[in-house]
């Protein structure tokens, strides 16, 4: 089967929701050769729910490409590379409505997703959705408004360059004896404050009480993706994450 190394995509919409997470609880969770970044006293976790739309291969010439619902529970870290250290987040695990992620994922181009129901309602401004998997659940509801708050960023341009610094996503391959990076680049980047209305995260949820606390959310609306392989791996005991 030939290897898919870029992949082209048409951003609906993508919700990153952040903690602040205990340092130590963190760490636990973490593989070796990661370090989870500290901001503020702690590390930064949550989660990023894309929608995405024409999908295709990065040679393709045509518009038309496939659609999904997806969502990947993260946590921002550094490592250390060949010119130092390094930036991005790790991937604990990545859920996807559609078939081709799915099957393919972690073989014909990195990222390992596991299928899940997504049931998701936008009105205007408005993002209430739902996720449900096996052993997994997730449902938030946030609006996009002017007023924006965090405990985390001290403004929404700080939490954009943050976000945007996390552009090299690590998860774990199929062995998982390994993990594989994906690469999410945009030419334009556009972050939209939001006011979280509700929220609950089995992943976050299972976490030692206290542990992880909800800081901020934000929004990406429709704009043109590329995801790459950068041909790097790494061989890792990948950690079972809390709640499995």
């Amino acid at each position: 089967m030939k290897i898919i190394r870029d992949v082209r995509a048409q951003l609906r919409r993508r919700l990153l929701i952040s903690y602040r997470v205990d340092p130590e609880v963190a760490a636990s969770l973490l593989p070796a050769g990661f370090r989870a970044r500290i901001i503020d006293g702690s590390a930064v976790a949550g989660v990023c729910v894309l929608g995405l739309e024409s999908v295709r291969p990065s040679w393709s010439n045509s518009r038309r490409g496939l659609r999904s619902e997806n969502a990947a529970h993260r946590i921002a870290v550094e490592w250390d590379g060949p010119d130092g250290v390094e930036q991005g987040v790790f991937i604990f695990e990545r859920h996807s409505s559609a078939w081709h992620p799915v099957l393919f994922g972690g073989r014909l181009f990195p990222g390992v997703h596991r299928r899940a129901r997504f049931r998701i309602d936008e009105s205007g401004d408005r993002y209430a959705f739902a996720m449900e998997a096996t052993g997994r659940s997730l449902t938030a509801d946030v609006e996009v408004v002017g007023e924006w708050s965090s405990t985390l960023f001290a403004s929404i341009d700080e939490a954009s360059d943050f976000y945007r610094s996390g552009r090299v996503g690590w998860s774990p391959a199929r062995d998982r004896r390994r993990v594989e990076p994906v690469a999410l680049a945009s030419d334009t980047w556009k972050v939209e404050g939001a006011r979280l209305h509700h929220l609950r995260s089995s992943f976050f949820d299972a976490l030692p009480a206290g542990a992880a606390v909800f800081d901020s959310v934000v929004v990406m609306r429709d704009l043109p993706l590329t995801l790459s392989d950068p041909g790097a791996r790494r061989d890792a005991v990948v950690l079972s994450p809390a709640g499995t």
